[in-house]
């Protein structure tokens, strides 16, 4: 009977000490928690200021491509060589093309669907341009640059649908 008394008398004293220990346990193990997420938020924070300048220079640079690629300021910037329809054709895609690769690697800075909508945009200029010198009435590069400019005249041209959601995605980030 002595033993079981010696035993629980050494069990209310470890009880206490036991009840210490976890308590201490837990509230060490979430000052670490938030003491972490703290710094990951710290650090998050200062990726985002050093990142905002490039994202923003990303969405100019993809203002201009988009700029360029329309097909109401390509026809006045890009002039014929010749009076070969197929050589113009293929100048104005190329010059998209250029443009294009050119801006490449801004997608690593701008949403997936924005990115998508550029490709897209470019794909939809050079489909009008081929569209378009298809025409029977267009069979030199003067008749297809008045055929183009006349037909965006009452078109909104893909570059301008992209431009509005380039401006859009900018605002969402402010």
């Amino acid at each position: 009977m002595e033993d079981l008394s010696l035993v629980i008398s050494y069990f209310a004293y470890l009880l206490p000490a036991i009840v210490v220990g976890f308590v201490a346990y837990f509230f060490f193990k979430g000052h670490t928690s938030n003491e972490e997420g703290r710094r990951r938020y710290l650090i998050q924070k200062e990726a985002q200021k050093n990142l905002l300048p490039i994202r923003l220079q990303a969405y100019e640079r993809l203002t201009l491509l988009l700029e360029r690629i329309d097909p109401n300021k390509l026809l006045i910037r890009v002039q014929p060589h010749s009076d070969d329809l197929q050589n113009y054709e293929t100048l104005l895609i190329q010059n998209i093309d250029n443009e294009y690769e050119h801006n490449l690697s801004q997608q690593l800075y701008v949403s997936p669907e924005c990115w998508n909508l550029i490709t897209a945009t470019k794909n939809a200029t050079i489909q009008v341009i081929r569209q378009s010198t298809i025409n029977k009435n267009v069979n030199d590069p003067d008749k297809l640059r008045a055929f183009m400019l006349n037909y965006f005249m009452d078109e909104v041209t893909p570059s301008h649908k992209a431009l509005m959601y380039v401006k859009k995605e900018v605002g969402e980030m402010f």
